[in-house]
């Protein structure tokens, strides 16, 4: 097994170019805590200038010069990158699906649930056996087929690494054997994109307009995974509503008839509340990169823990003008290729490897196999 671990994360709602390269200006303010650190695109035309990318954090001074591609403008793909839901449906539907072949691996947890790792089948053979691994996790109802999962799979795999897909319980084909729906193992350093870091702030958001088509399209993705295991929910007491679960036209009222209950929240908002991201932010200890899309339908900008992240010396913020939710449709292989974020995502991860390999990684974010893969106080695995 590999000696280093990384996390690659979409969040919980998950989805569904070439224009000429102008100058870019970096400015940073140090009087204002690195606040207003931002990448200027500089346009030929003082009157024409190309949306900003937003930098900050309190790990950008060590993370910056890590970045190959930071110093190229965002350019949004013509007519698909102006509007935020077009590019977000666009990626979803028309971007491309490579080939990959899996080999499944699935583990037991305690309660007796199941989780599906699928590796990229041959790896074991051709890479070496000391190879980084990236675990990716995708959003909700989310797994190995997504077109941005497999794009950033073969990226990574082009240079060395070890990829891996973390299906969570019912997604990517994997089982439900137990009532319990959803949920990785120390990590040497992740990657977030698209978070709806403030998942109260969220909900408001996407129960309004155009967003309530992307609620009934994840509703009824969970809905269908449900009624494949309707089984196991029979007969359950207590606080489930199964039938408003069940039939559920929004993803609050699946959450309302059986998320919140199963993890033993109050209510929906409860859940919400205690459960967001945002609030973990100034505990994250190991090097955290979030890209998020100023414009993003589904993770709204003002959500974002920016305060947090520019006092967390472990993190580092990086926010498109334009993007949609994991549409990115922009850069080199726009429009039917691998989203802008790849080549981002890629320094992050070779300078994360580069830096543990000069030095001594602690403990504590070492990839402790035993934990990760069958402990056997926590989890066991079989082939399938």
């Amino acid at each position: 097994m590999a000696r280093a671990s990384y996390g690659f994360s979409a969040p919980p709602y998950s989805s569904l170019r070439r224009l000429s390269q102008s100058p870019v200006t970096l400015l940073s303010s140090r009087t204002t805590n690195l606040r207003n650190i931002r990448a200027v695109s500089i346009s030929d035309s003082s009157t024409n200038q190309q949306p900003s990318l937003e930098v900050i954090g309190g790990a950008v001074d060590s993370f910056l010069p890590a970045f190959n591609t930071l110093h190229l403008p965002y350019v949004p793909y013509p007519v698909i990158g102006w509007n935020r839901h077009l590019e977000t449906i666009f990626a979803a539907f028309y971007r491309s699906l490579p080939a990959v072949r899996f080999r499944r691996q699935c583990l037991r947890t305690r309660d007796d649930g199941t989780v599906s790792l699928d590796w990229i089948a041959g790896d074991d053979l051709s890479l070496p056996s000391d190879s980084p691994v990236l675990i990716l996790l995708p959003g909700l109802t989310g797994g190995s087929g997504d077109t941005y999962v497999r794009h950033m799979l073969l990226r990574a795999r082009s240079k060395g690494w070890r990829g891996v897909v973390f299906n969570s319980r019912g997604c990517g084909d994997s089982p439900v054997t137990t009532s319990q729906e959803f949920h990785p193992c120390p990590l040497s350093g992740a990657i977030s994109l698209c978070n709806p870091f403030n998942l109260v702030v969220a909900d408001e958001d996407f129960r309004k307009g155009f967003n309530i088509i992307y609620d009934k399209a994840l509703a009824n993705s969970l809905c269908k995974i449900f009624k494949r295991h309707a089984l196991l929910f029979e007969d359950m007491g207590g606080a489930f509503n199964i039938p408003l679960a069940a039939n559920a036209k929004s993803v609050r009222e699946f959450d309302e008839g059986l998320t919140r209950v199963s993890f033993g929240f109050e209510s929906v908002d409860d859940y919400y509340s205690k459960s967001s991201s945002s609030d973990s932010i100034r505990n994250v200890s190991i090097p955290l990169l979030c890209i998020q899309a100023e414009n993003d339908p589904i993770a709204p900008s003002r959500g974002i823990p920016r305060e947090d992240i520019e006092k967390n010396p472990n993190c580092m913020l990086i926010v498109t003008p334009k993007g949609g939710h994991l549409g990115w449709v922009a850069g080199g292989e726009a429009p039917f290729g691998a989203p802008w974020t790849d080549p981002v995502v890629m320094d992050f991860l070779e300078y994360l490897e580069q830096s543990r390999s000069s030095t001594s990684a602690a403990p504590s974010t070492q990839l402790q196999d035993s934990k990760c893969l069958g402990n056997a106080h926590e989890l066991h695995h079989v082939e399938v």
